[in-house]
């Protein structure tokens, strides 16, 4: 049988290693400017490659849910070593960060323990609490504690004020009894409860003398050191699931479960002896450190979604289909190819300046939070940020699932192979639309704050940065083409913002439940304008030579005026266009699509994702996906092996026909006795 490398064609060079050698700008450059610590980034790959308990490998694909999980134990065990030696928080976030692009799930279970359940206990905890659960324990460190975020329950998840789980104080003993009241308050889809935690953060409702303070934080511990089960607490694993499968999602009951009394996190809420409770009017901003979530998952549709889209243009550039037999056209050189991919590689290159933006801010008013720097200013500054997270979060975890999607289509038959990479990473990302707030709810909520803040700025409130465009007149009618200047392709979006905002402030009568559609396309908008404005804002600092800030800026008009046209009825229902400017637009996306056709094989290299990060058949650096493809799938599963269920088939093909199966029953003499 021929193997792989008796097909190679003589070394012949790939088209897209043909490309990579005319490509007329830096990459290095390019990807300085898309990652502000590139540079860290490059080690950090270095590091996990060279690996070989962190490093994925094609295998990855055929591994059990069972085995999954005990290789993902396996690298949180090895990350344990390298946060160690971490020189700072930040380095271990992005290490963490960037193993996730190729196994997410790891990052997902190790982050449920070092972002979920530390953030609940900073975000809530007094200083001493804070002290003891994260540092004397040891949580930071992963040792002694592995803990758990227990919010979401059966009957309810995105109405956190909703959840029924009670911690009940006793203050003859100085302790509260936390109970599962009835089944919709069972703790669900909680990660690491399964198999993994044996602390968690609970929010349950804090009931003193018969009152009902709302829901509070507790810490409470699920298991003892030899892992077994404490008395009263009740836990499973929930099954399986669309992807993940490597974190090991968990339900819990509590069955009168007594825990101290200091067990409550007390930073905005204190209980005294005798059950007299004490709730601050900072409450609001005690889900503040939760907001990493949320922040991280922008940073990971730009991270996550420069794998996905590689895939995708390395094989359109390396794959021909039709046209003259021999000598067929590279599927990339059709117009419809194009534009089904080049406008999602434009999104994901402008998530880069935003999503560091974004998560910069969080850290900085985080940081002013902590320290009660200009408290009132800080609480301005994390409203707007709810907001702003909120709607980038949603509109771009969107995005990215539409891009997978379409990378896998684009890849036609071979697509839906797992070695494409691009099946599981549509299982893996879908969770993004709906955890850490679902898409839906955190849109039409970020929408409502839009208008209000289009509301007040009329009255001459001030606005935040991210907000500033409010407070300007929108434009009567846009001018999109080449030559108009680069601020009209974001004064486009500001001006639709406004004008939406101003229908809906009109037509909503007081029922905001019935201007819900308008609420969910101003988040979409908000998102566009603050992605363009951060991009071209990050250009105009990065001092560029030409050959690079201009194909950057083909980028940039191209994502505005592709969604410009994707959202042409609302900018038509408010003439900011007409009909025959639609048609220029439209004329406009096709000229940018073909003026960066040269360029997808430099742009998809500045991301500098090595090949394990990647790690597809298809979407290999050199190009050369039928010799890779094949000698993945030989070297996986072998050749010419014999099924382990053999016996069947062969009792399947070597049965007797049915004449002669049939003839111990029908035989002459059976007939004869039968007659008698």
């Amino acid at each position: 049988m021929m193997s792989a490398s008796d097909f190679n064609s003589s070394n012949k060079k790939t088209f897209l290693q043909k490309e990579r050698e005319a490509t007329s700008f830096d990459i290095n450059k390019i990807n300085a400017f898309l990652d502000p610590n590139h540079e860290r980034t490059q080690l950090i790959f270095k590091q996990i490659i060279n690996d070989p308990i962190l490093v994925s490998k094609r295998s990855y694909y055929d591994l059990t849910k069972e085995q999954l999980r005990e290789q993902s134990i396996k690298k949180i065990q090895r990350l344990a070593s390298y946060i160690e030696i971490a020189k700072d928080a930040g380095e271990f976030e992005d290490r963490l960060s960037l193993l996730s692009i190729s196994d997410p799930a790891v990052g997902t279970r190790l982050g449920i323990n070092l972002a979920l359940f530390v953030n609940a206990v900073r975000g809530n905890g007094t200083d001493e609490q804070v002290n003891y659960w994260l540092v004397e324990r040891g949580t930071l460190q992963i040792r002694d504690i592995y803990g758990c975020f227990a919010m979401t329950e059966l009957g309810h998840g995105s109405n956190v004020a909703g959840l029924e789980t009670t911690a009940t104080y006793n203050p003859k003993t100085q302790t509260f009894t936390v109970n599962t009241p009835k089944l919709s308050a069972t703790k669900w889809w909680i990660g690491g409860a399964a198999h993994s935690s044996n602390h968690a953060a609970v929010f349950a409702r804090l009931i003193s003398n018969g009152k009902d303070y709302g829901v509070k934080t507790f810490v409470v511990q699920l298991r003892d050191k030899n892992f077994d089960l404490l008395p009263g607490i009740t836990i499973g694993d929930i099954g399986s699931k669309m992807g993940r499968d490597a974190i090991d999602n968990g339900w819990i009951q509590f069955h009168h479960v007594e825990i101290p009394k200091d067990y409550l996190l007390q930073k905005f809420t204190q209980i005294d002896a005798d059950g007299t409770v004490h709730n601050t009017p900072l409450e609001q901003i005690s889900y503040s450190a939760l907001l990493q979530g949320r922040v991280g998952m922008v940073l990971d549709s730009h991270r996550h979604g420069a794998r996905f889209v590689t895939i995708g243009l390395r094989y359109a550039i390396g794959r021909q289909q039709f046209g003259k037999f021999g000598n067929e056209t590279q599927i990339i050189d059709y117009t419809l190819h194009q534009y089904r991919l080049v406008p999602y590689l434009a999104l994901i290159y402008l998530l880069g300046p935003a999503s560091f933006k974004l998560l910069n801010d969080y850290r900085a008013i985080l940081n002013d939070l902590y320290s009660a720097k200009n408290i009132k200013k800080t609480i301005f500054d994390l409203k707007n940020l709810f907001v702003s997270s909120a709607s980038l979060k949603a509109s771009n975890t969107w995005l990215v699932s539409q891009l997978i999607d379409e990378a896998r289509q684009a890849c036609g038959g071979h697509g839906y192979h797992a070695y494409s990479g691009l099946g599981k990473a549509f299982s893996d990302w879908s969770v993004q639309q709906t955890w850490e707030g679902d898409n839906n709810v955190l849109s039409i909520n970020a929408g409502r704050s839009i208008i209000k803040y289009y509301e007040a700025a009329q009255k001459g409130k001030p606005q935040g940065e991210d907000f500033q465009y409010l407070t300007k007149a929108p434009l009567e009618s846009l001018d999109i083409s080449e030559s108009s200047p680069l601020d009209a392709y974001i004064e486009a979006w500001s001006s639709v913002i406004i004008k939406v905002a101003q229908y809906t402030l009109k037509i909503h009568g007081g029922d905001w439940e019935s201007v819900s559609q308008e609420r969910l396309l101003l988040s979409k908008f908000h998102s566009h304008h603050y992605l363009l404005s951060e991009y071209i804002n990050h250009l105009y600092s990065a001092n560029l030579a030409k050959k690079e800030s201009s194909v950057l800026i083909l980028l940039f008009k191209l994502y505005s005026a592709f969604n410009i046209d994707k959202f042409s009825g609302v900018f038509l229902q408010f003439n900011l266009i007409s009909p025959s400017q639609l048609s220029e637009i439209q004329s406009l996306v096709k000229s940018l699509l073909r003026q960066l056709r040269p360029h997808l094989t430099g742009l998809t290299d500045a991301f500098k994702y090595p090949n394990e990060i990647i790690n597809s058949s298809l979407g290999e650096f050199n190009g050369d996906f039928f010799n890779n493809y094949f000698g993945d799938i030989v070297a996986n599963y072998g050749k010419g092996d014999k099924p382990p269920y053999l016996n069947v088939i062969n009792e399947t093909l070597q049965r007797e026909n049915r004449e002669e199966r049939l003839s111990g029953s029908r035989s002459k003499k059976v007939l004869e006795k039968l007659s008698e």
